[in-house]
């Protein structure tokens, strides 16, 4: 039979904790997200600033706040993927064919903003 002890007969056992040297300060390591491992980071950020712009220019186009903007979908990737700046422009000017204000203007801005972009696929494990 296993004998019973009281707390005056054995102390309790106690955890002590490291503390850090106050002379080291401690530096946050930054891991890179999911996103920015698969993507470059400058692709993401010229991405982003794009579409940020597509959609100002889209309420001034369609004078109205970004949630009553038409349903469309202006993909950049598809674009790309497009042989000519014609094509380009003839697929974003069917976009906007519900659209009353003049499109060429943005529509010329934005085929000289995607100039130069990369695609954002999935690259190719190796």
């Amino acid at each position: 039979m296993a004998a019973v002890t009281s707390p005056e007969t054995s102390p309790p056992p106690r955890v002590y904790f490291q503390t850090p040297d106050a002379s080291e300060p401690e530096t946050p390591v930054r891991k890179q997200g999911r996103v920015t491992v698969k993507y470059d980071r400058k692709e993401l950020r010229k991405r982003l600033n794009l579409e940020e712009w597509i959609i100002d220019q889209l309420t001034d186009l369609y004078d109205c706040e970004e949630e009553a903007i038409p349903e469309l979908e202006i993909d950049v990737d598809e674009l790309l993927d497009m042989p000519s700046d014609v094509e380009r422009a003839a697929r974003v000017k069917d976009l906007l064919v519900d659209c009353y204000k003049p499109t060429e203007v943005f529509v010329s801005e934005l085929l000289d903003k995607i100039r130069g972009m990369q695609k954002l696929s999935t690259p190719q494990k190796k």
